[in-house]
Parts: C-alpha cells; structure tokens; sequence
C-alpha cells in the first residue's frame, strides 16, 4: 500500500494514502474541518500527498465562516423542502452571517423565517453529511439543467474547470468549492434575520431574486450577544432617529439619495462644518469653493474619464460636455496654477466643504451612510518633495485631534496601487513609500490593504470605531505623483529651475451626510453639549411661570446658548418624557417656587435631578460644555 508522510504539530507520521483528516486528528478532536498545506478541506477529504495538516477549531474565523457557509446551505435545504419550485441561486457566508438567494413566484415575508427555522432545526437531528463529489463539468451542467436550476447552470457554463465540486447534505445538492463541516447536526446556534431583494449577479437589468439573511454561532451565548448587539443597532438606526428628533428626511418624490435638512439637522451640519472651518484656519489652510460642473474635457485629462466615468453624472451646456464633480481636486488644481509658484510659497494648503454627486446605484444607497449628493470637507495641499513627510503627518494629527473631540477609536490601513490606475511605477513607489515612513515616524500601527488604493495614488484610510464596535471609512490620506504631472503644475525651485509639486488628497470626516449617519448612531442621538442642536429646554408647570421662562429664555440666547421654551398647557411628565425623547441636555422647570426664588430646577436628559440653580449658576454650568472644543 501506497504510503505518505503527514506533518500534524511539527511531527511527521506516516500514513497509508487516501487517510482522511479525521483519522489524523483522532475521534476526540473537535475540528469542524482542516488545512493541508494552507488549503483548507474536510475532514473526510482523502489525502493523497505529503504534506502538513492543522486542525480548524471551532472559535477561529475561519472556522465560524465554514459554519456558517454550512448552514447556509441547510437553510437551503428547509426552503427547497417547504417551497416547492423554488430555485436557488448561491448563498455564501459573510462578515456577520450568511445568505441565500432564491427565485420564487411567491414573495417571502418575516413570518415565513420561523417556520424555515423550525425546518432547518428538525433537518439537523438527521446530522446529514456534507459529502463531497467531483464530476466533470458537463455532467453537472446535465444535472442543475434536469432538476431546472438555470443559476447554477449559468454559474457551471462560466467555468473554465474541467471538473466540479458538488456538496449533498440529504436530498439537497449544490455546487460548492467547500469545505463545510462534517455533518449538519454541528450547526450548535442559528437565527434567520431578515428578507430583502437582490438582484441576479448584482445587475440591476437582471431578475431581482430574494435573499434570507441569517446567522450562525458556536454557542448560544454568542448568538445571543448578536441578537442584542442587532436590537442596540436597531434603537441607534440614523435612519429612524433622524426623523424622529426632526434632523432630516429624504423622499422618493425628490429623488433617492438626496437628503433634505430639516432645522435642527441644518444647525447640527452647521456646528460640525464651522468646527472644521476654525481648525483648517488654524492649521494653515486656506478656504475655497470650485464650481459643481466642469468640462468633460478636464475629467479626460484628469484620468477620472477613464477610471471613475460610472460614478460621476453628465451634462451638456450649448453643445460642449461637463461632468458633474464627483471630487474637489480639479478646480483646486486651478488656484494652484492662477499665479506663478515659488518654492517658498509652499506648501499650499485649499480646504474646501465642496458639494459633490456619485452615481451609486439604488440598491446600495442608505439613509445618510450612502447618499447621491454629499459635502466633503476635501482639502488638496501641493508641497515640494522634501515637505511631503510633513505634511502627511500634519493631515495625520489633525484626524486623530478631531476623532477625540467625537469620541472615536480609529484604525489605519495603507491601501496600494490597484489594477485600474494611471501613473509610473516609479511615482506610485515614492507616494506609497511617503505614506508608510509617516505613518511608521508616527509610531501607528497599521494594516496593508493591498490594491484598494485610488486610481491615481495610495492612500492611507482611517476607519472610526463606533460605541457598537462597528467600523466605518470616513478620513482618508492620498499621496499623488501623477496628476500634478497631468497638469503641469510647477513651482520655482532654490535653483530657478521649475520643479514638480507632489498633491496630497485628504479628507477628515469625509462625507458630511455619511460622518452625521455614524455620529447620530454613535451617541444614539444624544450628542455633546456642545454638538446639540437645542440645548436646554424651558419647560413650565401653570401659566403663571411663562414671563419667568420668556425672562430665562432671553437671557440665555443672549449669553449664544440654545434654548427652546414649552409653554403648552400639558402636564409637566409629559413635556419632560418629550424632552428625553428629543435627547435635550438639560431641562429647567419652572414652577411658581422657581419664579419666587429666581432660578430653575435643572434636569439632566438622563434623568437625574441637579436641584434648584439660580440662572448665573446654571448659565456658569452650561458654558464650558457648550464651547467648541479647541486644540493647543
């Protein structure tokens, strides 16, 4: 008999060819599959070679992906079984669980997942195998075409392989690379989450399917944490607590993607964007506007034509093309070049809150975190080779100041050159070096996200952690060699020779609309002092105290406090219980002892009672938490 050599914990062991991991590994392994030589199998796979074999264990990601790879296809199972004619698509594992895609005359609805629940529950006291079989091609076609699945046809008619995976687990059969655990009795906790639409393949001209999401865990625990975690999601959601303390709205009669400000959001947008505008000043920046629309001409030459077309919107304007802006660098560019540059005059610092429009298609737009028309705070700094380090540290600084004042935990990834991209090798080499010796002087650490830089430059981004733990994309850091080149932007060096600025793209919050969506999630509507919209409300017992308030509230707008008065004639637990509910700060109430003593009983939004305040104490209180914060 034919013999290999199988390494298992830096041992060697000699073993007859077609020994299957779960014989390495032993019966009181816990191993839901293996890798052999990197390559991840089952655990019933033969082996047919030398090499080294690791167990995965449950609690890794890798094997919490195959879980719940495996239960997708379980959940795939139960709806074949109770939805005759269905059709199935594909259905991979993901980030926070798994889905299935299903073409089916009838719509499904939330009530339908428990009844698939309880499917997939009695499937798994068969404790089915996943079993593995390989088969030519053309077999598998002649397969999914009898039992008329056309999504896996097409799939199986795309491959260039000669021969295909297929994975069964009892009547169900799916083309599948694998691996997945060993039987479907090891899916410990499971919860099917919601329905949605999907279209075939992404393509919107393609037929919408529907897709049941769900999730797996190891233990009941941890799927219970999830769950909780999804309700805390849930209450935090922009969306709903947007229209609920009045911030914005968007309607499909105005367009998707297109946020309306109501008051309060206006003023909170106002807050944020005046924040930065003071500390751009400070930092040396200099504000500017470009317009919304250039000559299509001028995105051709930028390289954004080419790259970037199917994000950007156009138009005519007597018979010549523009683009609408999807950035702010071209009309940065051209400051720049309106004046001759000497190399003392840089570095040259635009800061612009520059309106901008991106073609993103319907299926991906949501609430404020994926809109159509967003503000950047975009800023382009044209500086000599020698002032790069510099200046990508200062941009570095100033990102990790500002995510103090919000509260928020960050994480940095450098990002390099991808497929689509224009430039020299030689360029991109000096600007993803210049990224890295900065971040590396700066003692960050940092992950390298290969391929995901912009097509014109590497790009450091930060990702904001938020109270949930979840990680959004807003800041980003870009080193550009290229379209300064493309521009012919020079400044005159020490030698009188004309010399190449080196750009550098940045944004701090990035989108104004997207940083709002995660802010509003962050602090669940409950912003800072300083950050609230209203501030404090006057909220009155009788009648008799309205001159007290209408005194009060004058005197705090004059002292530049935001202040709000409820004069209705309600019962004051209800104007409290409304204030709460708006995530007002403070609540002074006014009753006829606060009028005879001259103040207010101060309420916090959490709900404890500060006591009685003369207004000068309050005012004393609410000042310094109402300041803009500042730095240095």
């Amino acid at each position: 008999m034919e013999e290999i050599q199988v390494v298992v914990g830096g041992a060697a062991r000699t073993v007859p060819r077609g020994t299957t991991p779960a014989d390495i590994l032993g019966s009181k392994s816990k191993a839901l599959a293996a890798r052999f030589d990197g390559r991840p199998v089952d655990l019933d796979r033969p082996l047919t070679g030398n090499g080294a074999l690791e167990p995965i264990d449950p609690g890794s990601s890798e094997a919490l992906e195959i879980l719940r790879h495996s239960t997708s296809h379980l959940m795939a199972e139960a709806v074949r079984a109770l939805f005759p004619g269905v059709k199935v698509s594909i259905g991979p594992a993901i980030e926070t669980g798994f889905y299935y895609d299903f073409d089916y005359d009838k719509t499904f609805t939330p009530e339908d997942l428990p009844r698939i629940e309880r499917e997939m529950a009695r499937l798994m006291k068969r404790n089915h195998k996943f079993t593995r079989q390989e088969i030519p091609r053309s077999e598998a076609i002649a397969l999914f075409t009898d039992m008329g699945e056309p999504y896996k046809v097409e799939l199986l008619e795309e491959l260039t392989d000669d021969t295909v995976s297929l994975y069964r687990q009892g009547d169900f059969v799916d083309l599948c690379r694998g691996p997945h655990i060993p039987h479907s009795g090891r899916v410990p906790a499971f919860k099917l989450l919601s329905v949605a639409g999907a279209y075939w393949r992404g393509d919107e001209n393609r037929r919408q399917l529907q897709r049941i999401y769900g999730t797996a865990f190891f233990t009941k625990e941890e799927l219970d944490q999830y769950l909780h975690f999804l309700e805390e999601a849930k209450r935090r959601d922009h969306r709903r607590l947007g229209r609920d303390l009045d911030l914005f709205s968007i309607h499909d009669e105005v367009g998707a993607g297109m946020v309306i400000w109501h008051p309060k959001g206006g003023l909170l947008r106002m807050l944020i964007e005046d924040f930065e505008r003071q500390e751009h000043l400070r930092r040396g920046y200099q504000i500017v506007v470009g317009p919304q629309i250039l000559k299509t001409a001028l995105w051709e030459r930028s390289g954004h034509y080419d790259n970037y077309r199917e994000n950007m919107y156009f138009t005519e304007v007597d018979g010549i093309g523009y683009g609408i802006k999807p950035m702010n660098c071209l009309s940065h560019m051209f400051i720049y070049k309106s004046r001759i540059r000497s190399y003392r005059d840089l570095p040259q610092r635009y800061f612009e809150l520059g309106v901008v429009h991106r073609h993103e298609k319907s299926g991906v737009l949501h609430g404020l975190t994926r809109v159509r028309q967003f503000t950047q705070d975009d800023a382009h700094l044209l500086c000599r080779p020698d002032q790069v380090n510099d200046e990508i540290k200062g941009v570095i600084d100033l990102v990790i100041d500002v995510m103090n004042v919000f509260d928020f935990e960050y994480e940095l990834e450098l990002s390099t050159r991808p497929e689509k991209s224009i430039g020299s090798d030689e360029d991109w080499e000096l600007a993803t070096l210049a990224l890295r010796t900065s971040l590396e002087e700066k003692g960050l650490p940092y992950q390298v996200n290969e391929g995901d830089g912009a097509f014109y430059g590497p790009k450091i981004d930060i990702k904001l952690k938020d109270a949930l733990g979840r990680r959004w994309q807003c800041a980003t850091i870009q080193c550009d060699f290229t379209l300064p080149e493309r521009f012919d932007l020079t400044y005159m060096g020490e030698d009188g020779q004309r010399r190449r600025p080196v750009m550098i793209h940045r944004v701090i919050l990035g989108s104004i609309e997207r940083f709002i969506g995660v802010l509003v999630e962050h602090f669940a509507g409950a912003f800072p002092v300083w950050l609230s919209p209203v501030q404090t409300i006057l909220l009155t017992v009788t009648d008799r105290a309205d001159d007290h308030a209408r005194m009060i509230l004058n005197r705090l707008r004059a002292e530049g406090l935001r202040v709000e008065a409820d004069l209705r004639n309600e019962k004051l637990g209800f104007k409290i219980r409304e204030a709460q509910l708006q995530k007002i700060p403070y609540m002074l109430v006014l009753g006829d002892e606060e009028v005879e003593a001259g103040g207010a009983t101060v309420r916090a939004r959490s709900g404890e009672d500060l006591g009685f305040q003369t207004i000068d104490a309050f005012i004393d209180r609410l000042r310094p938490e109402a300041a803009r914060p500042r730095f240095g």
